[in-house]
């Protein structure tokens, strides 16, 4: 679900809620956000209904939401959420469990904007409170524009020329057809990847390889996830998997994804290479690693996401002549990577999610033509 961005005041904050039942929890949580000048913690609450009731009275901007507590959990209390403040930032506070990632995967499905995974042995406060403010701070701050700045990856902010949609130019002079389609995505990606994928026939002629910002064990219950519900097959990608069409390959959490040419086939290289854009897998890892074996046929797709991860590979790719799509503002959940490509003048279409598989199929010679 696409919200747009609030633009804060002069002086203006970021109110926050924090709902979780553990007081431990929520005074880490609360001293964590409160050294962030930009962020005011309103208010805590130990379970949903609490949470619900102070809603209304302290009006937050974003809402924290741990997924199990007692008499209301989260998932019943972001259901509430969505039905009676629509316009409410969700950021579920998750465990880096099986259960917690298959749980926060429905809760992005229900409507919540993000989550941020509980890290379960910091070894001191100190350490909980810096991972805390590395994780949270910026997940908080993507959904807001500030007063001639914008939130970059890390949390820190910048000032920033104002920024609109529009076409840059027209694949209808497209010389070489596409090998391949990579796509980048981060916030909002479960939700934008599950309603686009199902509908990309199972006739498409193009292998498509996605980096999905996200953590081990989420990457592969979402391959899970949309392998249920899509034509072609779905699967998270491991070392030597086969780049082929009819097949749609998702990075793993913690791994940088590569592609590997070997006697006329493609395949996958994993790594653990140092994080790039403050991210593991990186886009722009993938976007550059496809330059390197399709040259200019690749057609990349980016996608709702905070920060810019994928422009510099994006720009690497469109030197060597590859098409490029961007998602439009107005359907990103957050429009920083889509928006870093268009603004830098390199996506030949800037689109609604909507239409991000017609034009996949126009540009790769399958149906829609």
């Amino acid at each position: 679900m696409a919200i747009n961005r609030r633009t804060l005041q002069l002086g203006e904050r970021v109110r926050v809620l924090v709902v979780d039942d553990s007081v431990v929890i929520r005074r880490l949580v609360t001293h964590a956000l409160e050294q962030d000048p930009l962020i005011q913690v309103v208010g805590t609450a130990s379970n949903g209904v609490l949470g619900l009731y102070r809603i209304p009275h302290l009006d937050p901007d974003v809402v924290i939401l741990d997924i199990e507590m007692p008499d209301m959990d989260g998932m019943e209390t972001l259901r509430c959420i969505r039905r009676d403040h629509p316009s409410l930032r969700v950021v579920m506070f998750s465990t880096l469990t099986e259960r917690g990632a298959a749980i926060t995967l429905e809760a992005l499905t229900l409507g919540a904007d993000d989550y941020v995974a509980k890290s379960s042995n910091e070894g001191s406060i100190a350490g909980s409170m810096s991972k805390l403010k590395e994780e949270l701070i910026p997940k908080i701050k993507q959904f807001f524009r500030f007063p001639g700045q914008t939130p970059t990856t890390n949390g820190t902010i910048h000032s920033t020329p104002a920024i609109g949609t529009k076409i840059i130019s027209s694949t209808r002079g497209i010389k070489t057809r596409p090998k391949v389609v990579v796509i980048g995505i981060s916030t909002g990606g479960p939700t934008a990847l599950g309603t686009i994928l199902p509908k990309v026939p199972a006739s498409f002629p193009l292998p498509i390889l996605i980096v999905q910002h996200m953590p081990p064990v989420f990457t592969r219950l979402l391959a899970e996830r949309l392998n249920a519900s899509c034509e072609l097959h779905v699967e998270e990608a491991s070392q030597g998997s086969k780049v082929e069409p009819g097949k749609i390959l998702i990075a793993p959490g913690d791994f940088h994804m590569k592609l590997a040419s070997e006697e006329a086939r493609v395949r996958i290289s994993l790594d653990q290479s140092a994080q790039q854009n403050f991210c593991r897998p990186a886009v722009d890892v993938l976007f550059r690693s496809a330059g390197e074996v399709y040259g200019g046929a690749v057609l990349a797709v980016v996608l709702t996401g905070m920060g810019q991860d994928g422009l510099r590979g994006v720009e690497v790719l469109k030197a060597q002549g590859a098409s490029v799509l961007a998602q439009d503002e107005a359907s990103s959940v957050v429009w920083g990577m889509p928006g870093a490509v268009a603004n830098a003048g390199f996506a030949d279409r800037v689109v609604p999610l909507d239409e991000v598989v017609p034009e996949m199929l126009r540009i790769s010679g399958g149906r829609n033509e």
